[in-house]
């Protein structure tokens, strides 16, 4: 049973003046259970919109979603139980300390007490706890929301940029925070962000999101191997010597600090053979990985070059 499933979901938002605005052009999106799925866009790809019509705050055009197999915006109040969300900036009384305003949520929500405390040690401010909220830094008030939305031990938890705003500190904590979330097995992390490096360090995989339409999925190591370069970096005695072998056997090679940078290799073995067939050995080969922003870029510069994805596969 998949978290989240969506399938051609399209929406449109109609505007009083200038032509309507589509943020959502047959969209589909798979999020299976367990650990942290990056929700990954520029600014107006649709990530918000995706997450408005999962927790039925917009009604989509067309398509179908379905939240922990269940359709919505139909089926919503029987599995909105399951799902933490924390959409916007959270909003709580300043005068109260925050102990005592997830206290108040816990209760309208018929949450044991005892989960207070919990969630307050889950998200590190069980120091802070009986602090007014007004005094609270903007990530321990981002970290309060976390924990109010985790009260009901969600199956589903959607973060969306809960990383906006913070300085490094907060960020780090943040960052941290959702990786004990993933690791914990029993909540599955849908996080929307337009943060490469956050979606790097903390995801297992990750949906790329442009003009509304998801152009890749999958594992973010996968994601990343399927745009790699084939680059390798070498480090050799003589790096002039061994340039003129590798450009004679046709390789196209630049220099690195210290290292030369040899491109597009099929085979990284071929460059072992090559120049130890010619007197030079390798002190070291390694190929130069594939980052998230490398891929993020080139990806969605396709699709706004083509109007299409340009690569699709992987969980969706």
């Amino acid at each position: 049973m998949p978290a989240v499933q969506m399938v051609a979901v399209s929406k449109t938002y109609r505007r009083r003046s200038g032509p309507p605005q589509k943020a959502l052009d047959r969209l589909d999106l798979l999020v299976e259970n367990g650990g942290v799925h990056g929700f990954l866009g520029p600014n107006g790809s649709g990530k918000t919109t995706t997450i408005r019509v999962l927790l039925g705050l917009v009604r989509a055009d067309g398509g179908e979603a379905r939240l922990l197999d269940r359709p919505v915006p139909e089926a919503l109040p029987e599995v909105i139980a399951h799902v933490g969300a924390l959409v916007e900036t959270p909003l709580f009384f300043p005068g109260f300390s925050g102990r005592l305003n997830l206290r108040l949520l816990a209760d309208v929500a018929g949450v044991a007490k005892a989960r207070v405390d919990e969630c307050l040690e889950l998200v590190d401010l069980t120091e802070r706890a009986d602090d007014r909220f007004k005094g609270y830094s903007l990530g321990m008030k981002q970290r309060l929301g976390i924990a109010a939305a985790l009260l009901k031990s969600p199956q589903l938890l959607i973060l969306d940029e809960p990383s906006n705003g913070l300085d490094p500190a907060g960020i780090r904590d943040v960052r941290e925070l959702i990786r004990r979330l993933g690791r914990d097995g029993s909540t599955t992390v849908l996080l929307s962000s337009h943060l490469l490096s956050e979606i790097e360090q903390v995801c297992d995989s990750v949906s790329i999101l442009a003009r509304g339409r998801r152009v890749v999925s999958g594992p973010v190591a996968e994601v990343l191997a399927a745009r790699s370069s084939g680059d390798v970096r070498i480090r050799v005695p003589d790096p002039a010597a061994a340039t003129a072998v590798l450009t004679s056997a046709g390789f196209q090679v630049s220099p690195a600090e210290q290292h030369l940078v040899v491109h597009a290799v099929p085979a990284p073995g071929e460059l072992t053979r090559l120049l130890a067939g010619h007197g030079h050995y390798l002190e070291e080969l390694t190929p130069v990985a594939a980052d998230l922003e490398s891929a993020f870029l080139a990806l969605t510069e396709d699709v706004g070059q083509t109007g299409s994805p340009a690569l699709t596969g992987g969980a969706a």
